[in-house]
């Protein structure tokens, strides 16, 4: 069985071209020729070229692979041995390069340099991770998104613990105007739906009223959102998308 040079780059992924310049080097020339002259190579000449593809995937120059492949000193056995070693190690260093990339992509991304202990520490329960697919997917192409991801990326573990007190004072302050019958739209409730959407754009990204407004609909539209504000109270998602409505309409009206 001979397959030609068109059959073979196929089979290999490799150009004419490289097969031609194998040939010209002598690193991998064909057992035969066809009448017309063009290349025919052979079950023995694809094993050859097998070899040599995995020296060059491993960093090989041309004439080191022809100098192993050439010894008569190796058999095939060795030349495999050889192979599975050095990939064995590239593999290892791949995989902690892997992991390197992807713990910066992932701080970088959700701009939070913890450790998982300090994550429990700073955020309890809540993982900031869980709905970051869904965040990216949503948001990702929006100047909001961006924005945040660049101001958070040195947020340190105070930074975050910071945060995270000014919004537990928010909820505390927005439950206490619950429990004093205090309406949504009274001063003292737009008061603090300003202050919220003042500490978002403090902390996050420029939050203007039509964002603040569209997020406060998503807490009450979002049962997930709804489900995790109304842990301070119940109805208390409700009461903020109401505050924070009436304090847009107090300054954009």
């Amino acid at each position: 069985m001979s397959y030609s040079v068109g059959q073979v780059a196929g089979f290999a992924g490799v150009t004419v071209r490289t097969l031609h310049h194998y040939d010209a080097i002598g690193l991998l020339v064909p057992s035969a020729r066809s009448h017309a002259g063009h290349r025919r190579y052979s079950d023995a000449d694809l094993d050859r070229l097998q070899q040599i593809l995995f020296y060059r995937e491993l960093g090989f120059p041309l004439e080191e692979v022809a100098a192993l492949l050439d010894d008569p000193a190796a058999d095939p056995r060795a030349h495999l041995r050889r192979q599975h070693d050095l990939l064995t190690a590239r593999i290892e260093r791949l995989q902690k390069m892997a992991a390197a990339v992807e713990q910066a992509m992932e701080a970088r991304t959700m701009g939070i340099n913890l450790t998982p202990e300090e994550k429990f520490e700073v955020f309890g329960d809540f993982d900031p991770d869980q709905y970051q697919e869904e965040v990216q997917e949503r948001w990702g192409d929006t100047d909001a998104y961006r924005q945040s991801q660049q101001k958070t990326a040195s947020y340190t573990k105070e930074d975050w613990q910071r945060i995270q007190r000014e919004s537990d004072e928010l909820t505390r302050r927005f439950v206490a105007l619950m429990d004093a019958g205090e309406p949504a739209d009274s001063e003292a409730a737009m008061d603090v739906a300003e202050d919220h959407r003042q500490g978002i754009t403090r902390n996050h990204y420029d939050c203007g009223y039509e964002m603040h407004t569209c997020l406060g609909e998503m807490y009450v539209n979002d049962e997930r959102f709804t489900r995790n504000i109304d842990q301070a109270k119940e109805g208390l998602a409700a009461y903020m998308r109401d505050a924070i409505l009436a304090n847009a309409v107090r300054h954009t009206a």
